[in-house]
């Protein structure tokens, strides 16, 4: 069933409402791209929610995102960037370059032991 909403409560909380903007999105791709050439990630997915905007990459179609890179509102312009492995954020930054600049470096496979 589908819930109804006002159109004046929908245009008075558009502004909040975070995306990512080209740039932010053909850097993104790049790595994203980069990745999928080399076998190791297989799709994507990108949520709008209400103060956040989340690009998630999966290494399988039907599985938990390998990584999720969130963009967070702060005060006014300003916008936070997280990178998350599952539930553990592992880098924060104020450009989405700073954030992505670890998937410059390769990969490694550390043993659990």
């Amino acid at each position: 069933m589908a819930d109804l909403v006002r159109l004046s409560e929908h245009r008075r909380n558009k502004g909040k409402r975070v995306t990512f903007d080209r740039q932010e999105l053909r850097q993104l791709l790049d790595v994203y791209s980069r990745r999928v050439a080399s076998g190791e990630w297989k799709d994507y997915a990108i949520d709008l929610r209400h103060g956040v905007a989340v690009f998630s990459i999966f290494r399988h179609t039907f599985d938990l995102p390998v990584f999720t890179v969130a963009k967070r509102t702060g005060n006014g312009r300003h916008c936070d960037y997280l990178l998350f492995s599952g539930r553990e954020q592992i880098k924060h930054g104020q450009t989405i370059g700073e954030v992505l600049s670890i998937f410059n470096r390769p990969l490694r496979l550390i043993s659990h032991r």
